[in-house]
């Protein structure tokens, strides 16, 4: 009965957002204060219906209900609950339920929070909001419907997937989701402002704070699914240039380069032609990331794998926003007029360069990642982009980004002389010359990654340091350094934010340049070296946990003549899924991390052990923390909530109607 309720809570939340998304709109069209009001009670509702047939595919998780075909397909009696509950959206209908209901809670907090919005645009962009929901909500009851029911009621379930039974996969999903989804507040906003025919320096501090929130979501959704991938697929590595990795950093770019366009929308009331656009492309691209994972026309390690059906009818929905949103943003041109003029060296110039940057990196993720579709299709040749060429093709523009940031951030508003934003920034660049310069003597003459990585790094750090200091007037150091703690939260979270960015460099840079790999067949009680560890197999035995078998080593890792650590790599299967795994062990440390791996077994009782020495792999993780607590700092500042900006008296511009 549960299950039936929650397919009629979805069924009325899909009647409520058509309402939605007709009424309001004509509503401000007409100048109709009820119609528009309409807008708020709707978002509410869709919110509580989807999230009631939310949970009622949860409970049905919970309770193992063998009656519904999604309970049966992707969970197990046995599976821990935890695994019960991710269960729901480790799966195409369930995360697809998840993707609508986390749309309506960004539809519903508009709606609560959104109210010293101009009447007109918090109505058009609620109504713009429910439109884009009017399409998923059809795509789910007509492809995808979660609550559909056995006909011969199972006596238990198919199991998921094993590599998704983790806590890292429980997390992430949810995650990228309210990034992905966070981005439609962006487009809402964007097309609720071209209807308008205003796009102003309020509208600009308006679409920040969303924008902001999708983009930690999908900061933090990231750095989760690149650390899953990192210990638990067995390869050791944190990031594979995937088509499913690929549709998430590809919004993740184009947000950033949309944070800082608004910037210069809200401060100087110029490019907000491209501000628009970044809104609309943006969450474009987190539509051509949800067809590329659900349509199965490019193949992934984990993608939903589905039929064509339903490829096309994702590709329609993209489409329909991208297509009506880029012909809108043709047609109200003109109401778009730049009012701030700059100099060659501005603040203005160096944040265009970082969006030209930005963009442009995406759009050669973007050919990487197709380009093995569009070769089948128009060449009739079958060919895979691997990581070459993201590296050769991606690395030049962060660099070049990482170089300029620091000086970007120094420079002030309308004109500037470089010569003078650059005098606080030297000791920083002199710091950063010299400890790249010491790695590389350091190294003995390899490769070049190594020490630029550690320069952009400690560039973009000891940059972001002088940029706050800068902000805190004259005086001696001990004045200058309370005064600092005083500054707006935004200051510090564009600061903290920026390092966390150089860190990531840095460990990106470092693991590649130094990492020490090992592959062999190792005998029982045979110690064998890898760089400054020995590692010595001691015993191979036969473990059962609560729905897999495992074959589990332990392998004593010693340093300088002392045990660092006792690791225990495993093989397991999962006798219901029919499926084995490789679960890695780690021994990980500030600097660097010794991963294992352990392989088939081999004549003689010896068993295959790959050994990863991997530098430098947890400040990937740590700089990534670092970007988002810079966000989440930003979003606290009160000047940058919805509220704060709707105080702002809103400037002239072309009137719609």
């Amino acid at each position: 009965m549960i299950v039936e309720l929650g397919h009629f809570a979805l069924i009325l939340a899909a009647v409520t957002a058509v309402v939605q998304a007709i009424v309001p709109l004509v509503g401000a069209h007409k100048r109709w204060p009820g119609w528009m009001a309409v807008a708020e009670p709707a978002a509410g509702l869709q919110f509580l219906f989807t999230g009631f047939s939310f949970a009622a595919l949860t409970y049905a998780f919970v309770v193992s209900d063998f009656s519904v075909q999604l309970v049966v397909s992707n969970s197990h009696t046995l599976k821990p609950m935890l695994y019960k509950v991710s269960g729901v959206w480790g799966n195409h209908e369930g995360s697809m339920l998840l993707w609508v209901f986390i749309l309506t809670i960004f539809g519903a907090c508009l709606a609560w929070f959104g109210g010293n919005l101009p009447a007109t645009l918090r109505a058009r962009a609620l109504a713009v909001q429910a439109s884009v929901a009017v399409a998923f909500f059809a795509f789910i009851l007509l492809t995808s419907n979660p609550f559909l029911r056995m006909d011969v009621v199972p006596f238990d379930g198919g199991d998921l997937n094993p590599l998704l039974q983790d806590v890292g996969l429980a997390l992430h999903p949810p995650f990228l989701y309210l990034g992905y989804v966070g981005l439609s507040m962006a487009f809402s906003f964007a097309i609720a402002a071209l209807l308008e025919g205003r796009v102003d320096a309020a509208w600009g501090r308006w679409v920040r704070p969303w924008t902001l929130a999708a983009w930690v979501f999908l900061t933090i959704g990231i750095a989760l699914g690149s650390w899953w991938a990192y210990y638990e697929l067995g390869w050791g590595g944190f990031w594979f240039w995937d088509p499913v990795e690929n549709a998430s950093f590809m919004p993740w770019l184009l947000a950033a380069a949309l944070l800082h366009s608004a910037i210069v929308v809200e401060k100087r009331e110029s490019l907000k032609s491209w501000t628009i656009l970044l809104a609309i492309m943006a969450f474009s691209f987190s539509l051509i990331g949800t067809f590329i994972v659900r349509s199965g026309v490019i193949t992934s390690v984990h993608a939903f794998a589905n039929d064509p059906e339903r490829g096309v009818f994702i590709l329609a929905i993209l489409a329909v926003f991208t297509g009506g949103g880029l012909t809108l943003f043709a047609a109200r041109a003109g109401a778009m007029e730049a009012k701030g003029v700059f100099g060659v060296v501005s603040r203005e110039t160096a944040l265009v360069l970082n969006n030209i940057l930005l963009a442009v990196s995406c759009f050669v993720v973007f050919i990487g990642t197709i380009w093995p579709l569009v070769s089948e299709l128009a060449f009739a040749r079958k060919l895979s982009v691997g990581p070459p060429f993201f590296n050769m093709a991606f690395t030049p523009f962060m660099v070049l980004l990482g170089a300029i940031l620091p000086i970007g951030a120094m420079l002030p508003w309308k004109r500037a002389k470089l010569g003078k934003a650059m005098k606080p920034l030297v000791p920083a660049l002199m710091l950063a010359i010299a400890l790249a310069g010491l790695v590389w003597a350091m190294q003995s003459g390899r490769s070049l990654l190594g020490p630029v990585g550690l320069f952009l790094g400690a560039w973009l750090v000891f940059g972001s340091a002088t940029d706050l200091l800068s902000r805190t007037g004259r005086g001696d150091l001990k004045a200058r350094l309370g005064r600092m703690t005083r500054l707006p939260r935004a200051d510090w979270g564009k600061a903290v934010a920026h390092a966390g960015l150089g860190v990531t460099m840095f460990g990106v840079a470092g693991l590649m340049a130094w990492e020490q790999e090992d592959i062999r067949v190792a005998q029982l009680n045979e110690p064998y070296t890898v760089g400054a560890f020995e590692i010595t197999l001691e015993n191979v035995r036969e473990v059962e946990g609560p729905n897999y078998l495992s074959t589990m080593a332990d392998i004593r890792v010693r340093s300088g003549g002392r045990e660092i650590a006792m690791l225990h790599p495993e093989k397991r299967v999962y006798p219901i899924a029919g499926m084995p795994t490789t679960e890695a062990s780690i021994d990980y440390r500030v600097l660097r991390d010794v991963y294992l791996a352990l392989g088939d077994e081999q004549p003689g009782g010896a068993y295959t052990v790959r050994t990863y020495i991997k530098p430098l792999t947890n400040w990937i993780w740590m700089g990534s923390f670092l970007m988002a607590l810079g966000g989440c700092l930003s979003l606290s500042d009160r000047r940058y909530r919805v509220a704060a900006g709707a105080r702002k008296a809103p400037s002239g511009g072309v009137p719609a109607e």
